[in-house]
């Protein structure tokens, strides 16, 4: 049997994983998506960006599932206190999310041009506005989000919604936007040809240089303008009780962990080497290596925040003793040992069938390819 400590932290490491796969994956369709009414100039071109995508953007979808009920078995206070105090902004990516499937269904089914346009611009709006909320969802992990908890361990959430939306916030959520736009143009230059790719090309550079540069930015405003949390008094194997601990609060507290393992200050260091190295790749024309290096840079861009708060998951800021840690808000030893046999027989498992499944339906989507395939693609 497994330690209870090191199981707590596995499961960190695996809802680390499952949010790097989905920001990685998921926001390769997001970002084609959110370029749609912008890059295609017309239906084909449009109907070419989509087909990009097709084939697996349910598939990876399927990363957000599973990271909601990996923290849902794992972390259910962290589950119930952010699914209930984060009410609204989940509510509108729920909306947002749910408006991607249906226009990808429908959007080619009628030829006239409002009906294409109209679910063109669903699909924007359901890619677009995911990445937003959740790059603000970190940047108010980060500052501490407003709850606490009764006698009864009972979380309540005394924020309001329009709080959320902090210039901190705001910013964490452009990065977050930059990079899934920087991400899907880089897809697009992978799979697309001509005037199209030559666009995506041109929007790969610019979010790509963006993405460092306000990614950098955020770290500098984290240093100097955000308070982190410093926890004490935690038993690693103990039961979870998130109020059995001393909390304190300083500015700059989110780089302690940088300065106390040099080697994690590769992880932000990494996000911006490999953005760079995308633009350079997107400029010499190497689409592949474009696409390797922004996935690399999301995967350390989402890393980075998890790392700099560790043990820290969710951060309170009208009452830091709350605060909850991943040694602190965890299931039973029983449920994580369960979890953690389930999940190292089906994760590779779906690591085999995504990269079957994306090498199998790879190459260039033309406009030839769907004039020939009018009636079965979207």
């Amino acid at each position: 049997m497994i330690d209870y400590e090191i199981l707590k932290l596995i499961w960190w490491l695996f809802v680390g994983v499952l949010l790097v796969g989905f920001a990685v994956m998921d926001g390769q369709d997001m970002g084609v998506g959110s370029l749609l009414p912008f890059l295609g100039k017309n239906d084909t071109e449009r109907r070419i960006m989509i087909n990009t995508v097709a084939p697996h953007w349910d598939g990876n979808q399927v990363w957000l599932l599973t990271g909601g009920g990996a923290m849902f078995a794992a972390w259910p206070l962290v589950y119930a206190t952010a699914f209930s105090g984060l009410y609204w902004a989940l509510f509108i990516v729920l909306t947002a999310l749910i408006l991607r499937p249906v226009a990808f269904d429908y959007r080619s089914r009628v030829p006239a041009q409002k009906w294409r346009s109209s679910w063109d611009w669903a699909l924007f709006i359901g890619s677009f506005v995911p990445p937003i909320i959740f790059g603000v969802a970190f940047g108010n992990m980060l500052l501490g989000v407003p709850f606490s908890f009764d006698e009864t361990m009972r979380s309540a959430y005394t924020g309001s919604f329009w709080a959320l939306l902090s210039p901190f916030a705001l910013l964490c959520g452009i990065v977050s936007l930059m990079m899934i736009l920087f991400h899907g143009a880089n897809y697009l230059l992978l799979r697309t040809t001509g005037e199209l790719q030559a666009r995506a090309r041109r929007v790969g550079i610019l979010t790509g240089l963006l993405t460092a540069l306000l990614f950098a930015i955020g770290g500098i405003w984290t240093y100097f303008g955000v308070t982190g949390y410093v926890a004490s008094g935690i038993d690693p194997a103990g039961v979870a009780n998130p109020l059995a601990k001393t909390v304190t609060t300083e500015l700059g507290a989110w780089f302690t962990n940088f300065k106390h393992y040099p080697a994690l200050s590769l992880i932000p260091v990494i996000a911006i080497a490999a953005a760079l190295l995308g633009v350079l790749a997107q400029y010499v024309w190497k689409p592949m290596v474009a696409v390797i290096a922004s996935g690399l840079s999301i995967a350390c861009i989402v890393l980075t925040p998890l790392v700099s708060m560790f043990p820290f998951v969710l951060p309170s800021s009208s009452n830091p003793v709350a605060s909850l840690t991943m040694w602190d808000c965890t299931s039973s030893h029983l449920t994580l040992q369960v979890m953690f046999i389930v999940t190292l027989i089906f994760l590779p498992i779906v690591l085999l069938y995504t990269g079957w499944a994306y090498k199998v339906m790879s190459g260039k989507v033309t406009p030839r390819y769907i004039k020939e395939n009018d009636k079965s693609l979207y």
